[in-house]
Order: C-alpha cells, then structure tokens, then sequence
C-alpha cells in the first residue's frame, strides 16, 4: 500500500497514474490532501512507501515527514516537489525523506528513485 500526500487534487492523479504504470495496476494507494491528514492515515495504514509534497495547507510536508518518522523510524517517504532548493531538501532529509523527485512526477523519475532506493 503507497499514500499519495498533495493538496493538488491533479498532482495526486498524476502521482497514482504512474505509481500504476510502474509498480502495477493492481496496487493498493491512499491519498491525502495536507499533512495533517497523511499522518492520520500513515498511522491507520503504515504504508510501504509515502509520496510527500512540502507545500499544502494545515501542516506542510516537512512537518508531515517529522511526524511520521517520530511514529515510525522505518518510514520511507519521498518528497515530490517543485521546491527542490537545497535548503528545503536538506531539511526534509533531516525530518527523514529518503529521496526527492521533482515535479512534475513522470513514470521515468520516479522508476529511477524507486530503483535507485531499491524499492523495485
């Protein structure tokens, strides 16, 4: 099972058509629309892998990444954003992302992450 974490509802469909065309049609995903929510559902589902943006209202994505990696320190979350600042990534690889991809999410960029993290 994968969460889908963007308050773009088109970012999400994009994320979810290639996480089907990459993984498989038949797989499980969540989706939330701000952080606040993904933690709730991390908590519920423990998925495999959470794809996270940063930027999103209630709680953003750094946060997000904190809190799930406080509830669980095996979380594997990749960060899908168009903020790709070394700054921002810095920061959300210190609240424990394990991978960036940059927006927009393409079957190949995220083939590339999930191989070169050994996820696939």
């Amino acid at each position: 099972m994968y969460l889908v974490v963007d308050d773009s509802r088109m970012a999400r469909k994009m994320a979810v058509k290639n996480l089907k065309l990459v993984v498989g049609e038949n797989v499980e995903i969540s989706e939330a629309q701000d952080g606040l929510e993904a933690v709730n559902l991390y908590k519920e589902n423990k998925p495999t892998i959470c794809f996270m943006d940063l930027t999103m209202p209630v709680m953003d994505g750094f946060e997000a990444i904190k809190e799930i990696c406080l509830f669980d320190s095996e979380a594997k979350i990749i960060v899908i954003s168009a903020d790709i600042q070394e700054l921002s990534m810095q920061k959300a690889k210190d609240n424990g992302a394990i991978g960036f991809i940059k927006k927009p999410i393409n079957q190949n960029n995220l083939k590339s992450m999930l191989s070169t993290l050994g996820l696939i």
